[in-house]
């Protein structure tokens, strides 16, 4: 019982929920570990491109995170072990401001993910799961779903391959979030040969899935990220699959909960 993939009160576009309410609450559910990956700062030089400009902590509140984190766990250390993480940005051209940070608080992580939610249209950025709406922009800015969705696995193809440090994540975030507005906007035919190619690299560099179950309550996706006919593949393949809420309040601890047992079950 463990949900590798849970934000916190230091998320910009999350809750204000305690940490304290997501910790008694796994602990209700039955978890025997709890990491928290709050989203890490965005690059200084890239700008955020939602209108909020909220897709990454504030670099001030990152030593309190990490602070708070090391109290509680020394306070519910006898109930659960509480592990300290980010959900890393990979984003293209990036990547030495990337490294400089996971050089420098990596040493204070026991556990994080790498996500792409960010991709470069023909001259400006996108985040991808934002809005249908910025969806669409981004899909009609490089001419079809179908080039949306082979930039998405070429990001995430160089985010496995990618040298980050000694301190890079080793779990890759939601693999298939490019379908989260799938009823909207169709997946491409022969998607599927992207997310199997992806599925080798991942397993030729030694790293996790996260089996996350956000999917499944978004209007327009309703399933886990990946699919269940993705984890069995990336599960026969000994690849390790670590199931992940990626709750950005303490009830969402549940997302998917259900769904995602009942398909371990099956792999």
């Amino acid at each position: 019982m463990r949900d590798g993939h849970i934000h916190s009160p230091y998320c910009p576009h999350g809750t204000r929920d305690s940490f304290s309410s997501y910790i008694e609450h796994g602990i209700e559910l039955g978890y025997k570990t709890m990491t928290f990956t709050e989203h890490a700062p965005l690059p200084e030089s890239f700008k955020d491109p939602v209108p909020s400009k909220d897709s990454g902590m504030k670099m001030e509140d990152v030593e309190g995170y990490i602070s708070d984190l090391k109290k509680l766990q020394g306070e519910y250390k006898k109930d659960i072990d509480i592990f300290i993480g980010f959900e890393m940005d990979y984003i293209e051209g990036f990547e030495k401001e990337i490294e400089k940070f996971l050089d420098t608080y990596g040493p204070q992580m026991d556990d994080s993910i790498l996500s792409v939610h960010f991709l470069k249209g023909q001259d400006q950025w996108f985040c991808l799961d934002y809005s249908p709406e910025m969806y669409e922009s981004l899909m009609r800015d490089l001419g079809s779903n179908k080039l949306l969705y082979q930039r998405y696995f070429d990001a995430l193809t160089k985010s496995v391959s990618a040298d980050l440090g000694a301190y890079k994540p080793k779990r890759i975030g939601h693999m298939t979030l490019v379908k989260k507005f799938q009823n909207l906007f169709p997946s491409p035919e022969g998607w599927e040969n992207s997310a199997v190619e992806l599925l080798k690299k991942i397993k030729d560099e030694g790293l996790q899935l996260d089996y996350n179950g956000a999917g499944t309550q978004k209007p327009h996706c309703k399933e886990t990220y990946p699919p269940l006919k993705i984890a069995e593949q990336a599960s026969a393949m000994g690849i390790p699959l670590i199931y992940g809420s990626d709750a950005h309040k303490f009830t969402g601890l549940k997302q998917g909960f259900q769904q995602v047992n009942t398909e371990i079950l099956t792999l």
